[in-house]
């Protein structure tokens, strides 16, 4: 492994960073507007047991809406099997299903596997909730109707403007580098989002999907940085970086609020339509990723 390899994606994803530091100086974190009452809604919050996760489960629930952390209702999203077991038990309560936060994640792992063989941060960042929004698809458009939109949220980061997703190795095999296979992975949710919008909207689906950067909050997926790295981050968190709830806003925003009804396809950040990375637009990249996916996780491709 060349130094090049891990001190480019390193360095990127710092910078990045560095940038979110910046704006979070000098802007103000995104206050939620009142929103509408959910009742008789039922969402599905992945990583819904901590951080942003919690904020996000807690507060749509605060507003009337019925919701399933998918960690109470058992799923291990590094593993295929148990998100199509997971799917499989929510089926069989017969709910409908108008709101999907595909939140739960990992940050900087050391090199690792899932169960099926992928790399981490691909299998639990990104391709664990291709799976599942791809299972619940036909639910969430069952449940969704013209004026009332069903609702996918993925959550992405601002170090997806660092990603690269190398379709030769998205597993990372050839030259690993954390920072990297963390940035592929956001940036291929941000990827992921605009594909699927699109086919959502050629097919008059009343489904949209966003994606979502909840800037740099204070949570434990910091705990694998450097020891060195971390002693330095507390100072700094407690001072800049937002709360989980900060952090959950702009979700909470996508999957309730009234200005957003039938509106997809968008990069969300401090609760405003944002520019995402050049290459996330590229859709020819988009369908390459999108086929690939399909393959390595086991769907037949739309």
């Amino acid at each position: 492994m060349s130094p090049q390899s891990v001190l480019v994606p390193l360095f990127k994803l710092y910078l990045c960073g560095i940038k979110v530091l910046l704006y979070q100086i000098f802007n103000r974190s995104f206050t939620l507007p009142v929103l509408p009452k959910q009742n008789g809604r039922v969402a599905i919050v992945t990583g819904g047991t901590r951080g942003i996760g919690f904020e996000t489960a807690r507060h749509l629930a605060s507003l009337g809406m019925h919701v399933i952390i998918a960690e109470f209702v058992f799923v291990d999203m590094t593993s295929l099997k148990s998100v199509r077991h997971f799917v499989r038990l929510f089926r069989d309560r017969g709910l409908p299903l108008h709101v999907l936060v595909n939140n739960a994640g990992t940050m900087m792992v050391p090199e690792r596997q899932t169960e099926d063989g992928f790399e981490y941060h691909l299998g639990l960042n990104y391709l664990s909730h291709f799976l599942l929004t791809n299972l619940l698809l036909d639910l969430l458009k069952r449940s969704g109707k013209p004026g009332c939109c069903s609702r996918i949220i993925n959550m992405s980061s601002a170090t997806h403007y660092a990603g690269v997703v190398d379709m030769e190795d998205l597993n990372r095999r050839i030259q690993y580098s954390s920072h990297g296979a963390y940035s592929q992975s956001k940036l291929a949710l941000v990827l992921f989002t605009y594909y699927l919008q699109e086919q959502l909207t050629a097919s008059s689906c009343s489904v949209t999907v966003n994606a979502v950067d909840p800037g740099m909050v204070d949570t434990a997926l910091y705990d694998n940085l450097w020891t060195l790295v971390q002693l330095l981050k507390k100072p700094v968190a407690k001072i800049l970086f937002r709360t989980p709830a900060e952090g959950a806003s702009t979700a909470v925003y996508a999957a309730a609020a009234s200005e957003m009804e039938g509106v997809g396809g968008c990069y969300l950040y401090n609760g405003q339509k944002t520019q995402s990375a050049g290459v996330s637009y590229d859709s020819e990249l988009q369908a390459k990723l999108w086929k690939k996916s399909c393959q390595l996780v086991g769907l037949q491709e739309a």
